[in-house]
């Protein structure tokens, strides 16, 4: 479920932090054959289960539509470079959150600290076994936030900071994935952008859940906290390789391999999971894009995830009457 938080960590826990290569092994390619395609069987029931980059037609109205990684990769070059003339023709770039949506945001931080940290209540060692304590301690060090100050921090908020693994942290460099090349892309072109949904939609996600949930977070991510580089690896893999929907399928697998998860309890997280942060997103988004759509061309770029399955963009933009064609990547 980690993949789920990376967009919201980049926004929130490193705004201005950089993103370097991980060093590991991806996992999936370390499956055996049969192991790997009865994933790729699973992750085929879904709709759009393949594919990054896509347009959606109805009568007038096009919508180019392209999957994004959210991490700085070279790989992204050439994927930029096949975006080009969907940019140059489009009269607005839709993104999850574009430069608006990131200062607000750091300002409604900077100005009400106790969205993320805890101010009245009992801190993280407090409320934590004292082993759990130590490992997230340990974790969050090794990405910058030593164990003093994640102890103060709202469960949610360090659910978020370890969906990022260590290996990909550096202290310099502003986040560079898809989405914020498409961005600087759009400046030097002159194509307005504009954001999916409103900046604060974090803190309704999380405000939902309760303490306990955000608490089964933390464990959930710790109890992978040793494969985190392989993780990243593995994720970046996918995500070129155009199967998003495969490590979606790939971490439910991990997931009932961890201590205390029964196939009940993946069940009920996953779908907790995907209705909070991936089908009401994108049952909200589908009238923005109809919206822009209506007045001319629109690129439109998010979460690969948010691509595929039964409530994923695509086949709610079918539903709604568009045709879908898959277009080309490098």
């Amino acid at each position: 479920m980690r993949q789920f938080l990376f967009m919201f960590a980049t926004l929130l826990a490193f705004a201005s932090a950089g993103f370097a290569q991980c060093q590991g092994e991806n996992l999936i390619a370390k499956m055996s054959p049969e192991a790997q395609a009865s994933l790729r069987d699973e992750a085929a029931k879904s709709p759009f289960a393949v594919g990054n980059y896509w347009q959606a037609t109805r009568n007038d109205a096009v919508i180019n539509l392209i999957g994004t990684y959210h991490f700085d990769d070279p790989r992204h070059a050439a994927t930029l470079a096949s975006l080009a003339p969907a940019l140059a023709s489009a009269q607005v770039l839709l993104v999850e959150a574009g430069p608006k949506e990131e200062e607000s945001l750091k300002a409604r931080i900077a100005d009400d600290p106790a969205l993320i940290v805890n101010t009245d209540g009992p801190t993280l060692p407090e409320i934590m076994a004292e082993a759990d304590w130590k490992r997230l301690s340990a974790a969050t060090t090794a990405r910058g936030v030593p164990g003093f100050m994640a102890a103060k921090f709202r469960p949610w908020y360090v659910s978020m900071l370890l969906s990022m693994p260590a290996c990909t942290i550096t202290a310099s460099a502003t986040p560079n994935g898809l989405d914020a090349q498409l961005i600087t892309a759009a400046k030097a072109e002159g194509v307005p952008v504009q954001a999916l949904e409103p900046y604060d939609t974090v803190f309704d996600i999380f405000d939902a859940m309760t303490q306990a949930e955000q608490l089964d977070m933390i464990t959930s991510a710790l109890a992978l906290e040793d494969k985190s580089a392989d993780l990243a690896i593995t994720l970046a893999d996918s995500y070129f390789a155009q199967e998003s929907r495969l490590i979606w399928e790939f971490n439910r697998l991990q997931a009932l391999a961890m201590p205390g998860y029964t196939p009940e309890r993946v069940q009920q997280e996953f779908a907790t999971m995907e209705q909070s942060m991936i089908i009401a997103r994108n049952r909200a988004w589908i009238p923005v894009i109809e919206t822009v759509a209506a007045r001319g061309p629109v690129l439109v770029a998010f979460g690969a995830l948010h691509l595929s399955g039964e409530d994923g963009v695509l086949n709610l933009l079918a539903k709604n009457g568009y045709s879908i064609t898959r277009l080309p990547l490098p």
